[in-house]
């Protein structure tokens, strides 16, 4: 998990990616890295994902590719085969989990809750996604998790260009997911010069912190 940790604290935002269309995979990263963010989430709420994964592992190698939105084993394992670095869920399904731990791939579950930053820790987790972060008490509740619990998180959902320094200013955040650098209609109607603009703005402002 070392790899995977120096990256998210080198970089600290994960654009989180909704593909209709494996075609944009690698258009897409080009636009990413031309704006300084070596780094993907590609996340399974659609068929393109594992495609889409394959593609950049092939074509982008030295681009961080992880799979998110994994809710079953079946999801985990057509991620891993597709090459994703590692895995992000919205919830703690300990069974998907140890699946993926088993074949020594990071995973990074959501939690929003004391007991489910314990099942983490339990599980030997240095790093939790908290989702949905706004709506679960957003930096507040992360002050007070911090107060108790030596575990990184990566805040996402409801994390934006205007509340993503809240975040980042916090000693337990190891980096923000968000997708509003790569939201679906800049994707689908090719608009990745907007992208690569959007991308190294929000690259600039979490340096900047």
């Amino acid at each position: 998990m070392h790899t995977l940790k120096q990256t998210l604290r080198d970089i600290r935002v994960i654009p989180v990616i909704k593909l209709e269309q494996e075609s944009s995979a690698v258009p897409l990263a080009d636009a990413l890295l031309a704006g300084g963010l070596p780094a993907a989430e590609i996340t399974y709420r659609t068929s393109a994902a594992p495609g889409a994964i394959r593609m950049l592992k092939d074509q982008r190698p030295d681009m961080l590719v992880g799979a998110g939105t994994i809710l079953t084993i079946e999801q985990a394992k057509s991620a891993i085969e597709a090459g994703a670095s590692f895995l992000v869920s919205p919830g703690f399904n300990d069974e998907v989990v140890k699946y993926a731990l088993d074949q020594n791939v990071p995973f990074i579950p959501g939690v929003n809750s004391p007991t489910q930053v314990e099942m983490g820790l339990k599980r030997g987790l240095g790093i939790l996604k908290f989702f949905p972060a706004e709506v679960s008490g957003g930096v507040n509740m992360l002050k007070a998790l911090g107060s108790v619990y030596e575990v990184l998180f990566m805040p996402t959902g409801g994390v934006s260009a205007q509340n993503m320094l809240d975040y980042l200013s916090l000693s337990n955040v190891i980096a923000c997911g968000g997708s509003w650098m790569v939201k679906p209609e800049l994707i689908s109607q090719g608009r990745f010069d907007e992208i690569t603009q959007l991308t190294k703005d929000a690259v600039e402002l979490a340096g900047s912190c």
